[in-house]
């Protein structure tokens, strides 16, 4: 059983995707005719894209920016919230989604792999630095004082994800593995879960539909995000 009362020395590691925040209203990341929010993923979402057309990169990303504050933590990030404080060994929170809805639930052990809306890379000093509301192509990095090198905090295809050698030092010791609402199309993600079949751990995810890598799940439970995970986190602090 994946399910029922842990004790210390448990190590869980919880990866969470896009189908988490869908139920707050965050656009998923791809729709079904192949478009992010009415734009090809290679015009807003790559290096390329942002060397070829900043205006249009810093645009999109101003706008879901902007749209978090329309948009609210919904009972699976309150529920893992929750589990983070009352699990009785170690805890830890990797997602691909770069909103700020797990923190203002109250997560703290928290990873964002794929960077946060609401953080800002200076290209020239390659500071990083909190960002509030609109960047735009002549936003002025408030370490270096200089203008038009910052970039969106964001992981693009072609990119590394962020702090790898701690996820991975996680997922070897992990005895628990959960993943929420991911496709399993995305990697280096979708490979956590054979990562944590190798060294022992069991294995479940929680979905809206079954990820292209169930077959290596030990459970699965489907429905939406904000119903299952509760109900889930409920049985494993029983």
């Amino acid at each position: 059983m994946v399910a029922g009362r842990q004790q210390n020395g448990e190590v869980l590691l919880v990866l969470t995707g896009a189908g988490i925040s869908a139920d707050s209203g965050v656009a998923t990341f791809r729709g079904p005719d192949g478009l992010w929010e009415g734009h090809r993923v290679e015009d807003v979402a790559t290096p390329e894209a942002f060397a070829r057309d900043p205006a249009l990169v810093h645009a999109f990303y101003d706008a879901r920016r902007a749209r978090l504050g329309a948009v609210e933590p919904n009972a699976a990030h309150h529920a893992l919230a929750r589990l983070e404080r009352d699990w009785p060994g170690e805890f830890l929170l990797v997602t691909q989604n770069v909103d700020d809805l797990h923190e203002r639930a109250g997560s703290r052990h928290l990873i964002h792999m794929h960077g946060e809306l609401k953080s800002g890379w200076c290209r020239a000093c390659d500071a990083r630095m909190p960002w509030d509301g609109p960047m735009g192509t002549s936003a002025v990095c408030p370490a270096c004082r200089g203008a038009g090198q910052v970039r969106p905090d964001i992981v693009w295809f072609g990119e590394m994800p962020y702090a790898m050698d701690r996820i991975e030092e996680a997922l070897s010791r992990c005895t628990l593995f959960a993943s929420i609402g991911t496709s399993g199309a995305v990697y280096p993600a979708a490979g956590f879960v054979q990562t944590a079949r190798y060294v022992g751990a069991r294995t479940i995810e929680l979905n809206l539909d079954p990820s292209q890598g169930s077959i290596f799940f030990h459970q699965t439970r489907l429905g939406r995000a904000s119903k299952i995970v509760p109900a889930w986190v409920e049985e494993l602090l029983a």
